[in-house]
C-alpha cells in the first residue's frame, strides 16, 4: 500500500534515488545541549533566587502569548500548514512570537515538522521521529539531539518563505531574538523578570512541547486513524487550555490542513478561538476547517472513545 497523502500547503520533502528513511543515527547536538541545559539552570536559579509573584505573572503571560499566538497559531497553523491567510505583518509578528518559544527559527521549525511527518508516513518509522523510545531517552533525543539520515531526502522550502528577507534574518539570529524581549524585561523587572520570562519560559516551553509530542504519538483518545501508517496521532483530553489546542493531535493527523484542531463537541481549542478573533477583525481569512479539502487517503473513523495505544491497533 502506498503511504497516504499528507495534506500540506507544499510538499517540501522529496525522496530521491537511494533515499532511506531508517538508516541513520541519533547524535547529540552540542548547541542544543548548551541551549536547553543553560536555560534550565538559569530558570531554576531564577525560581530559587527570585520567588516573586510579578516574575511568575511575567512567565505565565509570556508563555501564553508565545506558545498560543506564536507557536500554535503562527508557526504551526499558519507558516507550516497554511491553514489560514493573514496580512504579511501579522504573519511576521506571529512567527516572530513563535521563534521566541526557543525551539528554532522559521526554517528550522518547518524542517523539523515536515521531516517528522515524512518519517511517520513511511512504511517503517524509526524510533526517533515516532517517539518510540522510553520517556527519558525520548526527552534527551527530542530536546538535545538530531537524527541524521545516511541517505536523506531532498528538502526544499517554498521560495516565498525561503527567499523572504525577514524570515532569512530571523533564521540566522533566532537565538538572539530573545534580546529584544530580554532588554525591556531587565529594565522593568531586573534579573528576576529576565530569568523567569526568558530562561524558565524557554525550558518549560521546550519540555511541554516535547511531552505533548511524546504522549500524543503513543497513547490517548482516538477518533480517527489513517490506515496503512505505522504512527497514529492521539488526543489528550483535558489539556486543551494548557496546550492551546495542540493536544488534539489525533484530529490533526486526520485533518492536517485544518486551522481548527478541536473539532469534536467540547474540545477546547484556544488557538482556533484566537484565529476566529483575527478573522472577525479582518486580519485572517480563508480559514480552513476539516471539510475544506477531501479526506486523507485511508482516513477511518474510530467509533470508540476510550484510551487506545499504538500496539492495540496492530
Amino acid at each position: 500500500m502506498e503511504p497516504p497523502v499528507n495534506w500540506v500547503a507544499t510538499e517540501r520533502v522529496i525522496p530521491e534515488a537511494g533515499t532511506c528513511a531508517v538508516s541513520g543515527q541519533v547524535k547529540a547536538d552540542p548547541v542544543k545541549v548548551a541551549w536547553v541545559m543553560g536555560h534550565a539552570v538559569a530558570g531554576l536559579f531564577g525560581v530559587i533566587a527570585f520567588p516573586q509573584l510579578d516574575a511568575l505573572l511575567v512567565f505565565i503571560v509570556l508563555s501564553g502569548v508565545t506558545i498560543c499566538a506564536g507557536h500554535s497559531v503562527g508557526m504551526h497553523r499558519l507558516l507550516i500548514h497554511r491553514s489560514f491567510e493573514a496580512p504579511r505583518w501579522i504573519e511576521y509578528l506571529l512567527v516572530w512570537l513563535g521563534t521566541l518559544v526557543g525551539m528554532a527559527g522559521p526554517f528550522g521549525m518547518i524542517r523539523a515538522h515536515d521531516m517528522r511527518d515524512w518519517h511517520q508516513r513511511q512504511p517503517v518509522c524509526p524510533p526517533h521521529p515516532s517517539h518510540e523510545a522510553g520517556f527519558w531517552r525520548d526527552a534527551w533525543w527530542q530536546m538535545c539531539c538530531r537524527f541524521d539520515l545516511a541517505k536523506p531526502p531532498r528538502f526544499t522550502i517554498e521560495a516565498e518563505v525561503a527567499d523572504d528577507p525577514f524570515y532569512r534574518s530571523v533564521e540566522r539570529t533566532w537565538m538572539a531574538q530573545q534580546l529584544p524581549l530580554a532588554i525591556p524585561l531587565y529594565l522593568m523587572g531586573g534579573w528576576a523578570w529576565v530569568l523567569w520570562g526568558i530562561s524558565l519560559r524557554i525550558f518549560v516551553s521546550l519540555s511541554g512541547h516535547w511531552m505533548v509530542g511524546h504522549f500524543a504519538h503513543r497513547r490517548g483518545q482516538q477518533g480517527w486513524c489513517v490506515e496503512g501508517l505505522p504512527v497514529q496521532g492521539y488526543n489528550l483530553p483535558g489539556w486543551g487550555l494548557l496546550t492551546f489546542g495542540e493536544n488534539w493531535h489525533g484530529n490533526h493527523h486526520a485533518f492536517p490542513h485544518s486551522a481548527r484542531l478541536g473539532i469534536e463537541r467540547g474540545q477546547l481549542d484556544p488557538g482556533y478561538l484566537f484565529i476566529k478573533i483575527l478573522s472577525r477583525m479582518g486580519l485572517a481569512w480563508n480559514v480552513k476547517t476539516p471539510e475544506a479539502l477531501p479526506p486523507r487517503e485511508g482516513l477511518m473513523r474510530v467509533e470508540v472513545t476510550e484510551a487506545v495505544t499504538r500496539s492495540s491497533l496492530s
